[in-house]
């Protein structure tokens, strides 16, 4: 069928704001939102993230009522990330594996407050936890070591699921440990525990902000280049995605987000599992410093990228505008 001009006028469908939403492609939902939050150490405790404007690091009391907040709004999940003190930090990561530390106790408290209202999803690396500021074990010249830290962190996962965590995501990018954990999580009385694996993550110049908030700016030692993915690589992104999906994900993540909206296309069109994308923290702070500059709205910057997300088949985007993005759709 040839469609032409004027018995086709596209902007017929576009003349009033009813005719706008009934014909709209992508909609964007609370429900598609996971809103991540740091956790602190403390009582009563809201600590202000200076690179992140708007965004703080929560007392676990306080990620309680954040939960609370989050189902009020129609938001699904949290993302719990620990801002583990220096004093507990070590080189091999053993606070990661502590049944009290700041995430489980996290953990207990929003189940305690929200019962199974609200989705818990926990990051599994180690870079909260060692003194060296990388997400796995390193030898003696600073190289990370694979297999060793996957052991590590399947004892980390299965704390987490023992604390209470619906969805475990390993962020490591360490080969191999979605089976361990998996194979874990299935001896261990865990089977209906997700996973979403940061399948696709790239030493990105993104995270700055981010590294700051989990109290690890400042230590790393080196790079991060030998396990996180190189920018310009995509189809290795495929090879990670397919390998992690083979080994038990349930879902996959691809992070950054905006700069790699092809990988969430392809990623999309190539596998049949469920696609996020995580809004980094250097987003983030992009747009409020954008918006604080007078260059464009606030809320119209934001919606128009996450939007750009759905759009390009995530079925759900991590971002800390997640409250205040809820609270635009629902009016």
């Amino acid at each position: 069928m040839t469609r032409a001009y004027p018995a086709t006028r596209l902007r017929r469908t576009r003349t009033h704001g009813w005719s706008r939403a009934m014909h709209r492609e992508t909609v964007l939902t609370p429900a598609d939102l996971i809103w991540p939050l740091f956790v602190t150490s403390g009582k009563g405790v809201e600590d202000p993230v200076g690179a992140l404007p708007g965004v703080s690091r929560w007392s676990v009391d306080l990620i309680a009522e954040r939960a609370k907040e989050a189902v009020a709004l129609g938001i699904p999940c949290i993302a719990l990330f620990p801002n583990t003190p220096r004093e507990k930090r070590s080189d091999d990561g053993a606070e990661a594996f502590n049944p009290d530390n700041l995430m489980c106790q996290a953990i207990r408290a929003i189940r305690d407050a929200c019962g199974n209202d609200i989705g818990i999803l926990t990051d599994v690396a180690l870079d909260p936890y060692t003194s060296h500021g990388h997400d796995g074990l390193v030898d003696e010249g600073g190289y990370v070591l694979n297999d060793e830290t996957v052991a590590v962190l399947v004892d980390q996962a299965m704390t987490q699921a023992e604390a209470g965590a619906d969805i475990i995501a390993p962020s490591d990018m360490m080969d191999g440990r979605v089976k361990a954990i998996r194979m874990a999580l299935e001896m261990g009385g865990h089977a209906n525990v997700q996973i979403m694996a940061y399948a696709a993550k790239y030493a990105s110049a993104f995270y700055g902000p981010f590294r700051d908030a989990v109290g690890s700016s400042g230590l790393l030692k080196g790079d991060k280049r030998t396990y996180q993915m190189d920018p310009g690589n995509a189809d290795e992104a495929m090879a990670e995605i397919a390998l992690d999906i083979a080994e038990g994900a349930d879902s996959v993540m691809v992070k950054p987000g905006l700069a790699y909206l092809d990988l969430i296309w392809r990623a999309k069109q190539r596998f049949e599992v469920p696609v996020f994308a995580y809004q980094v923290s250097g987003e983030y702070a992009l747009i409020e410093a954008g918006a604080a500059a007078g260059i464009a709205d606030r809320e119209a910057l934001l919606m128009e990228k996450l939007i750009a997300f759905k759009r390009a088949g995530c079925s759900g985007v991590l971002t800390y505008h997640a409250p205040l993005v809820a609270r635009l759709l629902n009016g």
